[in-house]
C-alpha cells in the first residue's frame, strides 16, 4: 500500500470536512474574543443626570459631546429616582450636582460590572475638574467582596452553558446525533431536564452555600440555571438532529464563540463594539448573565426580557428535535453511533 493509500485512509473526506470546520471554529474563536474585548470602552452609556434646572440642559449637552461618545445622558427629577433608576436596570450610573458645594456625587452600581462602574467614575472625575470641582463616588449597588470584579455571575452561567451543549453532545455521541425516533428524542429531552435541574441546583449551591461568592435567591439561581442549561441543551440537540455531528460544531459557534465575549461578563455590554453589543442580549450565555446579576445585586428587577430570551431558545430547540425526529427514516444509517455489535456492525439507535 503507497503512503498516498495510507493517508486516504487516516483521513477521509469526511474527517478532512470536519478538520476544516474545526479550523474554522478556531479562527472565528479567536477574532470573535480579541475582536471584542482587546479595546474596552463605554459609548453610549444609559446616564442620569440630576441638576439645577438653570444648568441641567448645558451639563446634558456637555456630557453628550464628549469625545468618543461615552455617555447617553438624561435628566432625572431627583436623587432617589437615580438610585432607584440604577436598581431597575434602566440606567448605569448617574451624576448628582450638589448645587451647594463643590463636590458631586457619582452614583454607579459594581454589582453590573466593576470596571464600568470604574469607567463612569473617571469620566465624570475628569468633566468636574474643568469646572474646578470634585466627586465622590457611591456604590448603590456594591458587588460582593467575594466576587472579584463582578465575574461570578459570568463563570457561573458559563458553567451552565458548557454542561448543557457537552451534556446534549454526549447524548449524541453514544447513540448517534439524530435520534432515531420521536421516542428516542422524547427520552432525551427528558434527560436533559433532569440534567438541567440538578445543574441548575449544584451550580446555586457552589456559588452561594460553598463559595458565598453570590448574594441572592438561592432557588433563584437555581432555576436560571436549569433554564439555561435546558435551553443550551436543547438547541445542540435540534442542531445535532438537524445537521449530525456538525450540530456539536454549531452550538460551540453559537454559544462560545458568539455567546461569551458578548456576554457583557468580563465587559459590560456598554463596553463592547456594536456587533458583540447587538448580539449579547439575544444569546443564552449574555442573557443568562444579566439574570444571574440582576438576582444577586439589583433585587430581581429586569429579568423579564432575558428570561423569555432563554426560554425561547428551550421552546425552539424543544420543537425542533421533536419535529425533526417525526421526520427522520427509521431506517436511515447516517452519523451511527460510535459502538458496534460483535460482528462489526452498527447498533440499532
Amino acid at each position: 500500500m503507497t503512503f498516498a493509500d495510507e493517508v486516504k485512509n487516516a483521513v477521509t473526506p469526511r474527517a478532512a470536512l470536519l478538520v476544516i470546520g474545526v479550523l474554522a471554529l478556531q479562527l472565528l474563536f479567536i477574532a470573535s474574543y480579541v475582536g471584542a474585548l482587546h479595546k474596552p470602552k463605554p459609548t453610549d452609556v444609559p446616564f442620569g443626570v440630576v441638576a439645577p434646572q438653570r444648568i441641567s440642559a448645558r451639563l446634558l449637552t456637555e456630557l453628550k459631546d464628549l469625545p468618543g461618545g461615552p455617555l447617553d445622558p438624561r435628566a432625572v427629577s431627583d436623587a432617589a429616582t437615580a438610585r432607584q433608576q440604577i436598581l431597575n436596570r434602566d440606567i448605569d450610573g448617574a451624576l448628582i450636582v450638589s448645587p451647594r458645594s463643590t463636590t458631586d456625587t457619582v452614583l454607579v452600581a459594581s454589582g453590573g460590572g466593576a470596571v464600568l462602574a470604574e469607567s463612569l467614575t473617571e469620566i465624570i472625575t475628569k468633566v468636574d475638574l474643568t469646572q474646578r470641582r470634585t466627586v465622590r463616588s457611591v456604590d448603590v449597588a456594591p458587588a460582593s467582596d467575594e466576587d472579584f470584579d463582578g465575574l461570578s455571575s459570568f463563570y457561573l452561567v458559563v458553567g451552565w452553558c458548557v454542561g448543557g451543549y457537552l451534556c446534549a453532545s454526549i447524548l449524541a455521541i453514544s447513540a448517534g446525533s439524530r435520534p432515531a425516533n420521536r421516542q428516542r428524542a422524547t427520552i432525551r429531552t427528558g434527560v436533559m431536564a433532569l440534567y438541567s435541574i440538578a445543574g441548575g441546583i449544584g451550580g446555586a449551591v457552589i456559588i452561594g452555600p460553598i463559595l458565598g461568592a453570590l448574594p441572592g435567591s438561592f432557588w433563584g439561581l437555581s432555576g436560571l440555571g436549569a433554564l439555561t442549561v435546558f435551553s443550551v441543551g436543547m438547541i445542540t440537540l435540534a442542531l445535532q438532529a438537524l445537521t449530525g455531528i456538525v450540530g456539536i460544531g454549531l452550538a460551540v459557534l453559537l454559544v462560545v464563540i458568539a455567546g461569551n465575549p458578548s456576554a457583557g461578563g468580563a465587559f459590560p455590554l456598554p463596553m463592547l463594539p456594536d456587533f458583540w453589543r447587538a448580539i449579547g442580549p439575544a444569546l443564552p450565555p449574555g442573557a443568562g448573565t444579566w439574570v444571574a446579576r440582576s438576582i444577586a445585586y439589583f433585587k430581581g428587577n429586569a429579568v423579564t426580557g432575558p428570561l423569555l430570551v432563554l426560554s425561547a431558545w428551550a421552546v425552539v430547540g424543544t420543537v425542533a428535535t421533536l419535529l425533526l425526529a417525526l421526520r427522520r427514516k427509521p431506517e436511515a444509517a447516517d452519523d451511527a453511533p460510535l459502538t458496534g455489535t460483535a460482528g462489526g456492525g452498527s447498533t440499532a439507535r
